[in-house]
């Protein structure tokens, strides 16, 4: 089987095609290889020739059998995967295919219409001859009958202005006359019908003309009889069907051919051998009718030259009842008329030519503008469907152009329907796919950027854990977007100082954040300011600017104020925690008030301070001292803690301050999860509408 296989890749390999995979295919392909391999074996003599053919005719007739799918298959799937195949197939099968079944109709009709034609013109013809020729035989029929009534013993009856010419010999007109049933001789002798012996039988019944089959000849013949004084004359003339007969019956028609039918009753004899069931005796007998009708067949007429392209000949088979005129049997005479529409046309207008003429001239003016109107019915739909697959075909390649990441190609439209409106929706799509993947990729740089000022603002926040041995300290920061505009920070100063600060920049997003670094910074360049200052003084604690929280948030102020823009402002809360004495000095610059949840579950407010910071020039700021007692707990906290709303409202400062005296006892940070936990329950499956920044310091 694997040899088989490689067979096959091979042959398909050489002729650049896929190799088979259904098995309809490959037994098609191997078909054909044996078919052709028998072609030569095919030629040799004898016996083994006949058995090669044979074989080779059973495999062609397999492989059209297997063909047939096949074909189907590559109709289906190949040829008309194309839209403008089915289209073209679609309109061959709707429109074309009723016009040529029609055309096939009307000329099918037209062409049994002219061969019925041309055999009744001839019938017709040859009925007026025997009308004719059974006149003249009645008439012949009374005068043989008055002459025999006045003279009964005559021996020779004449005829009738008959004249022995040569004219008359060679129409060859043979006469039998028949007084009571005996022959009686007529003159001129040439016209005595000597193979006519008796009246047969089957005349009497009532035949009177008619064409009849004689001695394997064809013959015109009348019989008409008369009664009088109680003698009955009979009267047969005949007329001998020839080739000059039928010329002047064919006249005007065309050509005329009358076959006999013969029948050979004797039977095939065997074989004087016996080895043989009479086949050659049989063949031999069929080789003899078949010259017996060579030979008994007439012919007449001629077939004159076409006058134009379409005036073919027509041939036409009718059966022409004759009668056996030894056995009064009628048979059917295969008559074959050959004519041509031309002849039958005049024919037809044989009373007016001038009429045919016209009539004609119209015919073929009708016929020429039909098929003009198909031949533009056929271009326009051609090009209908040229514009149909020209719009499909350059939707599909514009598509090929798009996943291959082409988002610059655009479909050319020039015309103006609504395939050239679904080209210009498929260009505008493709503008816009571009157009989203720019900002896509805009955006991931941003997001990227983001991502790098997120990770670089979260080094500005305390890291890792700080507290000093009398202060549990915990912060937290959970920005609304990618970066935040709150902040907090915690300033160790010693093993017993702190500096604490938290603040609210206005807006949100990077412009926030931008500005929230810049507090940080002088936040911090002010704490290393001053103890720069005061190592290079006396290398004390006394003196240091921290120490003093309003007078930082003026210099911050004015800082703020000079250099950002008028309508950006920030909150601030900052403090000085002294472990010896256990006190927070501390200022608050527009931000909301700090909360000290006292052991005995009492509150403080910490709102000394003043505006917001950056937003007046000239602004200042107080501060106060607060005393911190063991279990005091310092809540610090942005807008973004008690402003959250739902349907019953803000969240609010006593919500807070219920949480975390719930859970004072617990570690600062679960406290801290606590707090955001009740957050997300009230805000729900909302967006976190600001920044969330909260300070915990718990004195020990």
């Amino acid at each position: 089987m694997g040899r088989v296989r490689n067979f096959e890749a091979r042959v398909f390999r050489a002729l650049r095609r896929e190799p088979p995979q259904s098995k309809v295919h490959r037994l098609a392909f191997w078909l054909l290889t044996i078919y052709l391999v028998l072609i030569p074996e095919r030629l040799l003599p004898g016996l083994a020739g006949h058995i090669f053919n044979g074989i080779s005719i059973f495999t062609l007739v397999l492989l059209v059998i297997f063909c047939v799918p096949l074909f189907f298959r590559w109709i289906f799937g190949r040829f008309l995967w194309k839209l403008r195949n089915r289209l073209i197939l679609t309109y061959l099968l709707m429109a074309l295919t009723p016009v040529v079944l029609f055309v096939m109709l009307a000329l099918i009709s037209l062409y049994v219409f002219s061969g019925q034609f041309a055999i009744f013109a001839a019938t017709a013809e040859l009925n007026a001859q025997l009308e004719h020729f059974a006149a003249e035989n009645r008439a012949f029929s009374m005068h043989v009958a008055h002459v025999l009534a006045q003279q009964p013993s005559v021996r020779a009856v004449p005829l009738p202005e008959v004249d022995i010419s040569s004219d008359s010999r060679d129409l060859g007109l043979r006469v039998a006359a028949f007084y009571d049933g005996k022959p009686l001789p007529v003159l001129p002798e040439s016209l005595n019908a000597t193979s006519i012996t008796q009246v047969p039988a089957w005349v009497k019944d009532g035949f009177e003309k008619g064409v009849v089959w004689d001695q394997n000849r064809f013959y015109l013949r009348a019989v008409d009889s008369h009664t009088l004084n109680g003698h009955t004359t009979t009267l047969i003339s005949s007329v001998l069907l020839d080739s000059s007969s039928i010329d002047e019956v064919a006249h005007g028609i065309g050509r005329i051919e009358m076959i006999p039918v013969v029948q050979d009753e004797t039977a095939p004899a065997p074989s004087a051998d016996g080895k043989h069931t009479g086949v050659e005796a049989e063949l031999t007998r069929h080789k003899r009718v078949t010259e017996e009708i060579r030979e008994n067949s007439i012919a007449g007429g001629s077939l004159p030259a076409a006058q134009h392209f379409y005036d073919i000949p027509i041939t036409f088979y009718a059966p022409l009842e004759t009668r056996d005129w030894s056995t009064g049997k009628l048979r059917d005479t295969s008559t074959i008329v050959t004519s041509r529409p031309s002849l039958l046309y005049n024919r037809l207008f044989i009373t007016s030519l001038r009429i045919a003429t016209v009539v004609q001239d119209i015919l073929i003016g009708v016929a020429i503008f039909f098929g003009l109107l198909e031949m533009i019915a056929f271009i326009m739909a051609m090009r209908l469907n040229r514009t149909i697959t020209q719009s499909v075909s350059d939707l599909y390649d514009a598509t090929v152009e798009i996943d291959k990441g082409n988002l610059t190609h655009r479909i050319k439209v020039t015309r103006n329907d609504q395939l050239a409106a679904l080209s210009r929706s498929f260009n505008r799509m493709a503008y816009s796919l571009e157009r989203l993947l720019a900002e896509q990729r805009e955006k991931e740089r941003l997001q990227s950027e983001l991502s790098i000022a997120q990770e670089v603002q979260a080094n500005l926040f305390p890291r890792g854990a700080i507290s000093l041995p009398m202060l549990e300290l915990h912060g937290a920061c959970y920005p609304a977007r990618t970066v935040s505009g709150d902040y907090y920070d915690f300033l160790v100063f010693g093993d017993s100082q702190l500096g604490l600060a938290l603040g609210d920049i206005s807006g949100k997003g990077i412009s926030a954040a931008l500005l929230m670094a810049t507090l940080h910074s002088a936040v911090r360049a002010y704490r290393f300011a001053g103890e720069d200052l005061l190592a290079s003084r006396n290398g004390d604690g006394e003196g240091d600017p921290f120490l003093e929280p309003a007078r930082i948030l003026t210099q911050l102020n004015r800082h703020l104020y000079r250099s950002t823009q008028p309508e950006k402002y920030a909150t601030l809360f900052l403090a000085h925690y002294d472990g010896s004495t256990q006190q927070l000095t501390y200022s608050c610059g527009g931000q909301l008030p700090p909360l000290v949840l006292r052991a005995d579950d009492s509150v403080a407010t910490l709102g000394c301070g003043g505006t917001v910071v950056g937003l007046l020039e000239h602004a200042t700021y107080d501060q106060g001292v607060e005393q911190l007692h063991p279990g005091d707990i310092l809540i610090a906290y942005s807008d973004g803690v008690t402003e959250p709303e739902n349907e019953f409202g803000e969240f609010g400062e006593d919500r807070l301050i219920e949480v975390v005296r719930r859970h004072r006892h617990k570690p600062l940070d679960f406290i801290s999860e606590q707090v955001m936990q009740s957050l997300r329950n009230w805000i729900g499956g909302q967006e976190q509408p600001d920044d969330i920044t909260l300070v915990l310091a718990r004195q020990k």
